[in-house]
C-alpha cells in the first residue's frame, strides 16, 4: 500500500464523512470498493476466490475509520470470516492538507494492521498504531508467506492427529424449553455424532421464540459458528433440527462447510450399521425417501428451469431426471420390502404352529438389549456403548428352568423423534414387535433421561399401525445408579424388574416372570387393568 493511495482513500472518506473499504488481491488489483465498514462490505462465502483451513483467501482489505478507535469487533469478525490476508485500518483526520499540485497529506493519522493467526485462542492479532510510512515500507509478501506456512503446519497436524470428521453442533430451542431438556437433547446429539464416527469440537444452541426461516438460527449466532468453523478447522456442521433444503443451502453458504441435520445423521448411522441384505435394503429406501423432496437446491447441476426468458428448451432438466431415477428406485425397493414382509410373516406363522412364544426386546437405543440377549442366550451379537450399535434383528431360543422355551428377538433401538422415513422403511422389521406375544421393554436406568426414554418408546409403539402385546418393564444397568434413583423407580413402577445384564444380576426374577407368562398369559400380568398403562409399566 503506497502512502499516496492511503492518503487519497482517507481524503475521500473524510469528504464523504463515511467509512470506505478497498479489497485487493495479491497482485495489487482492486477487486471491490465498498461504502461502509468491513462487516458491511464483506464478500459472501461463495464469492471468495478460495477457501481452506490451511490457507488464506488471497485478499486484503484497506478500510477507513473516522472515530480513531482502530478495528472494531465487527471488523475483526469480517477478517476471520473471509480469511483475509490482512485488514488495514486507516484512522482518518477530517482536516488534512492538500498541497499544491494535488498532493494529499495528513488525512491518515495512524494505521492498525490486523491478521489471523493459527491459534484458536488468539484468533487474530492487531498491531499497535503505526505511522503510515512505517506500514508502507514493510515487506508484506514475506510476512504473508511465513503466516501461511504456519497455517499449513497447523492444518497438517490436525489431519494427522485425527482422521475423523471434525464437527460443530448447532441446535435451536424455544424459550419454553427447560434447561435440563436442552442438556439431555444436546448430550444425545453428541452421542449420535460419536456413533457416526465424528469428533465434536464445540456445541452451539440458541433460544428464541421462533426459528429463523432462512437459517434456523439468528445472524449473530451464525457468525459465531462461522468463526468457530475457521478457528477449529471444522469440516462438518450437524444441526439438531430437521432442516428444509433452503435452510441447509443457506447454512452451507454462510459457513463454508457441509451441513447435515439430525435425520440425515441418524440415516448415516443406520447405513454404517447395516450388515444384512434386508438391513441395507431398508436403509437405502429410507435415505431415498429423505432425499427425494430435498433435491432442489443441491447445486446448479440440479437446478430446475425457471420458466422465464432464456430458460425454456427441449429435453429434461437434471433435477427431473434424478427425480425420475429415484422414484423408480424407491418403487423397486418398496417391492423388495413387501417381499421381505411376506417372508417374515411366513417365519412367524411357522413359529406359531410350533407354539413357541415370542418376546421382543424393545427400548431406547443403547439401553442394553443386545447385552441382555447375549447374557440369556449366548447369541454373540455385537455389543458397544454406542447409539444404534446393532441394527439387524436377531432371534434366539431361550430354555427356561422348567423345560419351557421362548424366542427372544432383539430389535432396532428407538430414539425420540425417530425419522418417519425410518419407521416406514423398517416396517418389515418393526412387525417383529407388533407380532410378538409380549414385549420386554428394556430401560437404561443410569441415563438421567430414562423417564423421557420410556415416554419416547411408548409414543413410537403407539404410532405403529398394529397394537403391540403386553409389556414387561425391565430396568437395566442398576449397578450404575444410586439407591435413591432405584428406590424412586421402584416406587413409580412397582411391577418392573431390575437387572444388570452385564453382570447377570436380577436374572432370577426375570426368568420367573417369563415362566409365569409361559404357563398362563392371563396369570402373568393380572394387575394390567388396574395400572391403566396398557401393560406392565405401572404408574407414571
Amino acid at each position: 500500500m503506497s502512502p499516496e493511495f492511503a492518503e487519497r482513500l482517507a481524503a475521500l472518506s473524510a469528504e464523504l464523512e463515511t467509512p470506505l473499504c478497498v479489497y485487493a488481491n495479491r497482485r495489487g488489483q482492486v477487486v471491490r470498493v465498498g461504502v461502509g465498514t468491513p462487516k458491511e462490505t464483506q464478500f459472501s462465502a461463495d464469492e471468495l476466490p478460495r477457501q481452506g483451513a490451511e490457507r488464506l483467501s488471497g485478499l486484503r482489505c484497506v478500510a477507513t475509520r473516522l472515530d480513531g478507535d482502530g478495528p472494531s469487533r465487527g471488523d475483526l469478525t469480517a477478517l476471520a470470516l473471509q480469511r483475509l490476508d490482512a485488514l488495514v485500518i486507516l484512522d482518518v483526520a477530517i482536516q488534512g492538507h492538500r498541497r499544491q499540485g494535488g498532493g494529499l497529506s495528513g488525512f491518515v493519522q495512524r494505521v492498525h494492521v490486523a491478521n489471523l493467526v493459527p491459534d484458536p485462542l488468539a484468533k487474530w492479532v492487531v498491531s499497535t498504531p503505526q505511522p503510515l510510512g512505517q506500514v508502507s515500507n514493510q515487506d508484506f509478501d514475506e510476512f504473508l508467506g511465513d503466516l501461511e506456512d504456519e497455517f499449513r503446519r497447523e492444518w497438517t497436524a490436525r489431519v494427522v492427529e485425527s482422521d475423523r470428521e471434525r464437527v460443530l453442533l448447532i441446535d435451536f430451542f424455544s424459550t419454553r424449553t427447560s434447561q435440563r431438556a436442552m442438556e439431555e437433547e444436546l448430550s444425545e446429539l453428541v452421542q449420535l455424532v460419536t456413533s457416526a464416527g465424528g469428533e465434536v469440537l464445540k456445541v452451539f444452541y440458541q433460544r428464541r421464540e421462533q426459528p429463523d426461516s432462512s437459517t434456523l438460527i439468528g445472524r449473530g449466532k451464525l457468525e459465531e459458528v462461522a468463526l468457530s468453523v475457521q478457528e477449529l478447522g471444522a469440516n462438518l456442521v450437524v444441526c439438531g433440527r430437521e432442516l428444509t433444503s433452503s435452510q441447509a443451502r443457506n447454512l452451507e453458504l454462510a459457513l463454508g462447510v457441509r451441513v447435515v441435520d439430525r435425520t440425515e445423521l441418524i440415516l448415516d448411522i443406520f447405513a454404517r450399521r447395516a450388515r444384512s441384505h434386508e438391513g441395507k435394503l431398508q436403509v437405502e429406501l429410507a435415505q431415498l425417501q429423505y432425499l427425494m423432496p430435498r433435491l432442489t437446491g443441491k447445486g446448479e447441476a440440479l437446478s430446475r428451469l425457471g420458466g422465464g426468458i432464456g430458460t425454456r428448451g427441449p429435453g429434461e432438466t437434471k433435477l427431473e431426471t434424478d427425480r425420475r431415477v429415484i422414484r423408480r428406485r424407491i418403487a423397486k425397493l418398496q417391492g423388495e420390502v413387501d417381499d421381505l414382509q411376506a417372508h417374515r410373516a411366513r417365519m412367524r406363522a411357522r413359529r406359531q404352529r410350533k407354539e413357541v412364544p415370542v418376546f421382543a426386546l424393545v427400548g431406547y437405543t443403547n439401553a442394553g438389549k443386545s447385552t441382555l440377549l447375549n447374557a440369556l442366550t449366548g447369541a454373540g451379537t455385537l455389543v458397544a456403548d454406542q447409539l444404534f450399535a446393532t441394527l439387524d434383528p436377531t432371534t434366539r431360543r431361550l430354555e427356561l428352568p422348567t423345560g419351557d422355551a421362548v424366542l427372544l428377538t432383539d430389535t432396532v433401538g428407538f430414539v425420540h423423534d425417530l425419522p418417519p422415513q425410518l419407521i416406514d422403511a423398517f416396517r418389515a422389521t418393526l412387525e417383529e414387535v407388533t407380532e410378538a406375544d409380549a414385549l420386554l421393554h428394556v430401560v437404561d436406568l443410569s441415563n438421567p433421561a430414562w423417564m423421557n426414554h420410556i415416554q419416547a418408546v411408548q409414543h413410537i409403539l403407539e404410532s405403529l399401525p398394529i397394537a403391540t402385546g403386553p409389556q414387561l418393564l425391565v430396568f437395566n444397568k442398576v449397578d450404575r445408579v444410586s439407591s435413591q434413583v432405584r428406590a424412586f423407580a421402584e416406587q413409580e413402577y412397582p411391577l418392573a424388574i431390575f437387572i444388570c445384564a452385564k453382570h447377570g444380576s436380577g436374572f432370577l426374577a426375570l426368568r420367573e416372570a417369563l415362566i409365569r407368562w409361559v404357563r398362563s398369559l392371563s396369570d402373568l400380568w393380572p394387575p394390567m387393568a388396574e395400572s391403566g398403562t396398557g401393560g406392565e409399566l405401572g404408574a407414571n
